[in-house]
């Protein structure tokens, strides 16, 4: 069996397809990664094996451009024309094809998917996008919901007509140029009747609703087994467990003052800090040797051996600290990620900071509730009821539907 995992988005899109794409090979499956072609997912990828189609732009540029809210649908346009360009040639052969990313790039891939008759599965790394009547759904930028409106029912219209608005044109456009129907509701398409989320069910709770049928599969993770830097380890045995501070794949305004803000937080606290680099560029504000600064690390190890962990409120990013029983601190800077940190703070396992840009005093406060003995006790018991099985479960669910013949279980 071959199995297209196709995506367009950031760290966390790129790294739950490696967790599945292992998972598949380890049951007999061929399965190969359209990705951005960041030089770190090659990397990611080629240190698992696992073969990378590389399509569209750089995700890391395209995120730190920081374009106008007003260019969002020529943006949208280049990735769906590089999902027709590429797509095709990497899902001929194969027997299904996993959509996931940003909504223009799923959309063009489902798209190709149709025009090459086989099936496809669209997937979503949280549950804000899945229409329901329990949530609202998010705003994209430069199209604000009315503030007055408030019924759910009502924004999810709304927010089908902002799709539309934003992506229709340049789907439809490609889709007529390799011969198929223009889609009427860009956002229906894409999610489909039976969308699948791949979060913890204790993480992300999921309220029934009648629109559609959603496969829950657990978060897909890798067990990461690389060991971490001999000078980090050195660096942790030197003293007490230190604050994690890093904001991922997000590009930060103003990162210098981000990163003296973090530190003096966290030295207010009595804390030395390890800093991540990530895509903002974070570094040390001085020379003192209570801070280190790490690129790629192995956040699985790390996380199990600091204080708190300060961090974007990436879907990957918060399970990998709640499967760790790190208390967190949530800076949430766009998207699903204000929905995390609330969750968050709804479990009693961090503080949602209020706000993207932290200042001395509001990162203080958010970190004293996380270094709090009752948030540490709360986080590892939270911790123990996290499931790792995620990739595991979506592997074989997408070999009993759409495997042509089950491969042998493993010896």
């Amino acid at each position: 069996m071959r199995v297209l995992l196709s995506t367009y988005g950031s760290r966390g899109d790129v790294e739950p397809l490696v967790a599945l794409a292992v998972r598949l090979r380890e049951l007999g499956a061929e399965a190969r990664v359209c990705a951005p072609p960041d030089e770190d997912f090659a990397q990611r990828l080629a240190g698992v094996g696992v073969p990378l189609v590389p399509v569209g732009p750089s995700a890391r540029a395209w995120t730190k451009a920081a374009p106008p809210a007003s260019s969002l649908p020529r943006r949208a346009a280049e990735v769906i024309a590089a999902q027709f360009d590429t797509v095709v040639a990497a899902a001929e052969g194969c027997d299904v094809l996993v959509a996931t990313g940003m909504m223009p790039a799923a959309a063009g891939a489902r798209s190709v998917a149709e025009k090459l008759g086989i099936p496809s599965v669209s997937v979503t790394f949280q549950q804000l996008t899945l229409p329901s009547p329990h949530h609202p759904p998010p705003a994209y930028p430069g199209r604000p919901f009315p503030p007055e409106v408030t019924d759910n029912q009502v924004l999810w219209d709304l927010d089908a007509e902002s799709i539309d608005v934003l992506f229709g044109e340049a789907l439809n456009t490609n889709r007529a140029s390799i011969g198929l129907p223009p889609v009427d509701h860009v956002r229906d398409y894409v999610i489909g009747d039976r969308p699948w989320l791949a979060t913890d069910p204790v993480l992300d709770p999921w309220q029934e609703t009648p629109d559609f049928d959603v496969v829950r599969t657990g978060a897909w993770i890798l067990p990461d087994v690389q060991p971490l830097a001999a000078e980090l380890e050195a660096f942790l045995d030197a003293g007490a467990p230190p604050v994690y501070v890093g904001f991922g794949s997000m590009p930060m305004l103003a990162p210098t003052e981000v990163a003296r803000v973090a530190l003096e937080a966290v030295r207010a606290h009595g804390r030395r800090a390890v800093v991540l680099r990530g895509w903002a560029d974070l570094a040390a504000i001085d020379d003192r040797d209570d801070c280190f600064v790490v690129g790629e690390v192995n956040q699985q190890q790390l996380f199990g051996r600091v204080a708190a962990v300060v961090h974007h409120g990436g879907a990957g990013t918060t399970t990998t600290a709640t499967r760790a029983g790190a208390p967190q601190v949530v800076v949430a800077q766009m998207a699903d990620q204000p929905y995390w940190a609330g969750r968050v703070a709804d479990l009693g396992i961090g503080a949602a900071h209020d706000g993207p840009t932290p200042t001395f005093e509001s990162l203080s406060a958010a970190l004293g509730t996380a270094l709090a003995p009752g948030t540490g006790a709360r986080a590892r018991a939270v911790a123990g009821t996290i499931r790792a099985d995620g990739a595991e479960v979506a592997a074989k669910l997408l070999l009993d539907t759409f495997g042509r013949e089950r491969p042998p279980e493993p010896a």
